[in-house]
């Protein structure tokens, strides 16, 4: 691990000499500045804005504005002779819950390792007294020229470092929140409610930056000539009905399952706009007026007649009648045109010819 600062931390009057190494890395893509005329990379060179003469890193040195716009010279020697005692210390002041700190002060994360084996003992000390306590240990140290706030954490077998902005550095949040008076019915909370637990818990280390795999076919594509590879395609900012985009979410979280009608509840705010609620990505609730005369369903159409008039009474009764006679008819054999059978028309033959005779 490389060093970037090393000292003691204090805890009490043990001392634990420590040295703090960066906790993460960056997989940011990087990109050369160049001149679009010829391909020609950009330099930047440090220039006096007195004589325009170019400064080598040597030539350059630092110092303190003062109010009147004066410059004053501050060397190394001089910040180091600074009267800190965090200069080479990490002064432990108190301790504090976790979920007391506010999320929004945390800033850079890094290791803390013990800087020689005579280190190690009080260094687990500290590390198993942390984790038995719950608690994280608060402290400040100067490094780079300025003084930092430090949160000590244990995590798994070393201890962590987090550096912290301070307090009066955190902007208030109000310019940020909505204007006016919004309200949220009890169905959509419930149907928000019903939308995170769709989604399942999120798997953080399941994440990863897409953007070097982007990048890689369309440099393949431009050294070759080819056809560029397409664009995502762009999410447009409709608005749509509220419940409908979330009833839209949350049959598309479950898999096209069957629908959330019950949270989402009822009416044109549940039904209309379902479709175009699934790709919806600004959404603004229209509520239906309260008492409002609800759509009919079509009356169903019969298996007779579709798209004919009602029957009339009479007309039933005649249907009921012809059904019946096919039905007998069926029994007693195959029926003529005019609704007889072959055998009574040849009795009735038989008996005209006997009465002749």
């Amino acid at each position: 691990m490389r060093s970037v600062w090393s000292g003691n931390l204090a805890f009490g009057l043990v001392s634990i000499p420590v040295k703090l190494g960066s906790a993460v890395s960056s997989h940011k893509i990087g990109f050369r500045q160049i001149h679009l005329a010829d391909h020609g990379r950009v330099r930047y060179q440090k220039t006096c804005e007195l004589d325009q003469e170019v400064l080598q890193p040597s030539d350059i040195g630092r110092a303190y504005e003062t109010p009147d716009d004066q410059l004053v010279e501050l060397t190394d020697d001089d910040l180091k002779a600074l009267p800190l005692p965090t200069a080479k210390t990490i002064e432990v002041n108190g301790f504090v819950d976790l979920a007391r700190v506010d999320s929004m002060q945390l800033d850079t994360p890094y290791f803390l390792a013990p800087a020689s084996p005579a280190a190690n003992k009080p260094y687990v000390l500290m590390r198993e007294a942390l984790a038995r306590s719950g608690k994280a240990a608060v402290g400040k140290f100067a490094m780079r020229s300025s003084e930092h706030l430090a949160l000590v954490t244990p995590r798994d077998d070393v201890l962590l470092l987090q550096t912290l902005r301070w307090p009066d550095e955190l902007n208030s949040p109000a310019e940020a929140a909505p204007k006016g008076s919004v309200s949220i019915s009890d169905n959509e909370l419930r149907l928000a409610d019903t939308l995170i637990d769709a989604l399942g818990e999120a798997d953080l280390s399941a994440h990863h930056a897409e953007d070097a795999q982007a990048v890689e076919p369309l440099v393949a594509a431009k050294l070759e000539g080819e056809e560029l590879p397409a664009a995502a395609e762009e999410r447009g900012a409709k608005v749509v009905d509220l419940m409908a985009a979330l009833r839209a979410s949350v049959e598309a979280a479950k898999g096209g399952g069957e629908g959330t009608g019950e949270e989402a509840g009822e009416g044109a705010a549940g039904q209309e706009g379902e479709q175009a609620g699934s790709d919806a990505t600004v959404t603004q609730l229209e509520r239906p007026a309260q008492g409002g005369a609800r759509k009919k369903a079509p009356a169903k159409k019969s298996a007779q007649g579709r798209g004919k008039a009602a029957p009339s009474a009479g007309e039933k009764e005649k249907e009921k009648e012809k059904e019946k006679a096919e039905g007998e008819g069926r029994g007693g054999g195959r029926r003529t045109a005019a609704g007889k059978t072959p055998a009574k028309k040849a009795a009735k033959k038989t008996a005209s010819r006997r009465r002749a005779g």
